[in-house]
């Protein structure tokens, strides 16, 4: 009692066996920092723990321990765990339903379009402008620029297509 410098102690939920000071069976941990850490490491971190998250790691250790705030502890030290904080199931709106796409029925109305870029120059032409048809995966290719502008692409499909 007077490592922990407690002159009396008042209630029935608290009694002293050898050099333990219990409250309600359980071992009353004085304030010590490390101490209380080393506790609370010892029922989260170790492998038999498993990391569990704050209210399984609390259940364990206020099995046999008890101090003032040792739920503010246990959570501020959860809240801390590096492993935790990576392996933390992020909580996200549900995605909902796939939707079919839509069928396609005419050729070239939905097409996609890319350029393939920083080739060699052969004719003054070091890029390819590539349309293709999402219905039927037909490819178009285009020799053009790397520097063609807006109205150039504008040009360019005009004139090929």
């Amino acid at each position: 009692m007077k490592k922990v410098k407690v002159k009396m102690l008042q209630g029935e939920e608290w009694q002293i066996k050898g050099d333990l000071i219990l409250k309600e069976e359980k071992v009353y941990v004085p304030k010590n920092v490390e101490l209380r850490a080393e506790i609370i490491w010892l029922h989260h971190d170790i492998p038999v723990a498993g990391h569990r998250k704050q209210w399984k790691t609390t259940e364990l250790v206020t099995r046999n321990y008890w101090w003032l705030g040792i739920m503010r502890d246990i959570g501020r030290y959860v809240e801390e765990c590096d492993l935790c904080q990576r392996m933390k199931n992020r909580m996200k709106e549900i995605a909902g339903k796939l939707k079919l796409s839509e069928v396609l029925e005419k050729l070239w109305t939905h097409l996609i379009v890319d350029f393939i870029m920083k080739l060699l120059v052969v004719a003054r032409k070091d890029a390819i402008l590539v349309v293709c048809d999402r219905l039927s995966k037909m490819a178009y290719f285009v020799a053009t620029t790397e520097g063609t502008s807006v109205k150039g692409l504008v040009r360019l499909f005009r004139n090929n297509f």
